[in-house]
């Protein structure tokens, strides 16, 4: 058989949540020339158990499973297994809209010196409710400026990488935990040109059981020692820029801290339900506090801002 063009990488762990509906949106691909790359890293749920069926139906799925290896060591498994001149990296818990792979496909044949693509995404949260567009930044130099002071400029799971380019810089640190895309990032911009797509791609969802939601601590100093890594191999002086978490901790301050961002998102966004929602949760976070109280006052009474394209949406 010849080889298929993309390989996707899915690695899987307690993800029965969401596993499902993440494979459906890779099997609803316009592009249908690919393998799928499932591992179950030693789920304790019933995430293999709902994966094997899609596995004896579609010849294009390869599922495997072993005992819990971490995530990183799993993705270059995966990327040794993988027979594609691409890779397409996709999460359990996301979902890919369908012309995702014939755009970023027809983008990187029009541009051989682009080793990575990604896109920009919608940000949906743990019921799939929308929250945002996220634009990122389109151009090599501009994405490598965020990515040399720690943010991230590429969306993991939008990314598809040519396979050739990630054997050459070694696939992921199996060190890096959390912060391994960056990682992998920084050094396919030393060998190569990055990119995203205006076009919004992926639905990218945030709940608190994903790797950076446990992990929100660790992955900003995983970020930082990748960072000063890249620094050091480029012979330049960086600066760090994206200490504080961008993800809710346990403790009340972080959780009103972002129970409000996500609040303000879905409200300007024009998701008055889900700004409501927000609202309460940031009050029951802190109620003495009157921010949240606006907030949800505002999601009741308060006109709807216009709608906005996607693409010019802004991060607040």
């Amino acid at each position: 058989m010849n080889s298929p063009v993309i390989s996707v990488i899915l690695p899987v762990y307690n993800a029965e949540r969401y596993v499902v509906r993440a494979v459906e949106s890779i099997l609803s691909q316009t592009f249908t020339d690919f393998e799928l790359l499932i591992t179950d890293d030693g789920s304790t749920d019933r995430s293999l158990s709902l994966l094997q069926p899609y596995a004896a139906k579609d010849h294009r799925i390869q599922l495997t499973s072993h005992a819990n290896q971490g995530v990183s060591k799993t993705r270059n498994q995966m990327l040794h297994q993988a027979k594609g001149e691409f890779i397409a990296v996709m999460d359990a818990d996301d979902i890919a809209l369908p012309d995702r792979f014939a755009r970023q496909i027809e983008f990187l044949q029009d541009h051989p010196e682009v080793v990575c693509v990604g896109s920009a995404h919608a940000v949906i949260d743990q019921q799939g409710r929308f929250l945002s567009h996220l634009p990122l930044p389109q151009t090599d130099a501009e994405i490598q400026q965020a990515a040399l002071a720690g943010h991230g400029s590429i969306c993991h799971p939008c990314a598809m990488v040519r396979r050739a380019a990630m054997l050459t810089v070694g696939g992921y640190n199996e060190d890096l935990h959390s912060a391994h895309d960056l990682d992998l990032w920084l050094k396919l911009g030393e060998i190569g040109k990055l990119a995203n797509l205006e076009a919004s791609l992926l639905q990218y969802r945030i709940h608190t059981n994903s790797v950076s939601g446990r992990n929100y601590i660790a992955q900003r100093e995983e970020a930082r020692r990748a960072c000063e890594a890249a620094w050091q191999r480029r012979g330049i002086t960086g600066n760090f820029e994206a200490a504080a978490p961008w993800r809710p901790g346990k403790d009340r301050q972080s959780q009103h801290h972002f129970m409000m961002q996500y609040g303000w998102w879905a409200f300007n966004s024009g998701e008055r339900q889900t700004a409501v929602i927000y609202g309460i949760k940031a009050i029951q976070a802190l109620p003495i506090k009157p921010a949240g109280w606006k907030l949800l006052v505002s999601a009741l009474v308060k006109p709807l801002p216009a709608p906005t394209p996607p693409s010019e949406k802004q991060a607040s």
